[in-house]
């Protein structure tokens, strides 16, 4: 007999996608909002034309910490790390020996010694392990199973952020910087994965659902699941790891 499967995660978001009618399927572990009532095709225009809001929370949140961070974490990925500057972000890929691509990935230069690092949730557990082994001498490799990551995208996502947090509509695309928001400590950066203007925001798991119900009382944004998030990833032309790019492939093969 094979073993029973392990009981899926969720995210702290859980109660409310099920509050707002959404269909949850299982996706890289987690019980996670394919779509909402409207429908995935509704949801994919009201990206593009006003601004939605996904939970990503079960991507990897993880921070490289110390002075040699940054140098460490070059000999993992082929992109300047070092050269990066404070509250500036760069996309990036994790790879094998062989040069093959293990997971792709975003990083982001905090500032004093620190970089906040995201990658995909189906291989964050094997992303994590891979950091550790090979620089875990070098720096601190502190993951953050303790924090939600929701993302708000379209056209319409800087007005309605900034009406909750006045100066983030100044980030330009790839940098961010702390703000509160609704009264919840929040990281922001400028960016996201559907091809639009956007933001993804790491927060605190506890004050997730406050952050989350806050952004959706905005007359742009309504709630977006995950089967829009990859139609309109795939209509922007962004690699999805596992189905694009996997070990086998290399940057160059991929185009990246």
């Amino acid at each position: 007999m094979s073993a029973p499967a392990a009981p899926l995660l969720t995210t702290p978001l859980n109660a409310l996608h099920i509050e707002l009618g959404a269909r949850m399927v299982p996706f890289a572990g987690y019980s996670m909002p394919v779509q909402y009532p409207a429908g995935l095709m509704a949801e994919h225009l009201h990206t593009r034309q006003a601004a939605g809001l996904f939970d990503v929370s079960h991507m990897g949140q993880l921070k490289l910490v110390g002075p040699d961070a940054a140098a460490a974490f070059e000999t993992l990925v082929p992109v300047d790390v070092v050269g990066l500057p404070e509250g500036k972000q760069r996309y990036g890929l994790l790879l094998n020996d062989e040069g093959g691509i293990i997971d792709d990935l975003m990083f982001f230069n905090q500032g004093g010694d620190t970089l906040f690092v995201i990658v995909n949730g189906a291989c964050k557990v094997g992303d994590i392990a891979h950091i550790q082994a090979r620089i875990g001498g070098r720096c601190q490799v502190v993951p953050m199973p303790d924090h939600g990551l929701l993302a708000l995208q379209g056209p319409q996502a800087a007005t309605a952020l900034a009406r909750l947090a006045p100066g983030v509509e100044k980030l330009v695309f790839m940098t961010g910087g702390q703000f509160t928001i609704a009264g919840c400590d929040c990281f922001v950066t400028r960016s996201g994965y559907t091809g639009e203007d956007g933001f993804e925001i790491s927060v605190p798991a506890a004050q997730a659902d406050t952050l989350a119900r806050a952004l959706l009382a905005q007359p742009e944004v309504k709630p977006i699941g995950l089967g829009a998030r990859n139609s309109l990833r795939l209509e922007a032309g962004l690699c999805l790891y596992g189905n694009d790019i996997d070990d086998t492939t290399s940057p160059i093969e991929a185009g990246l």
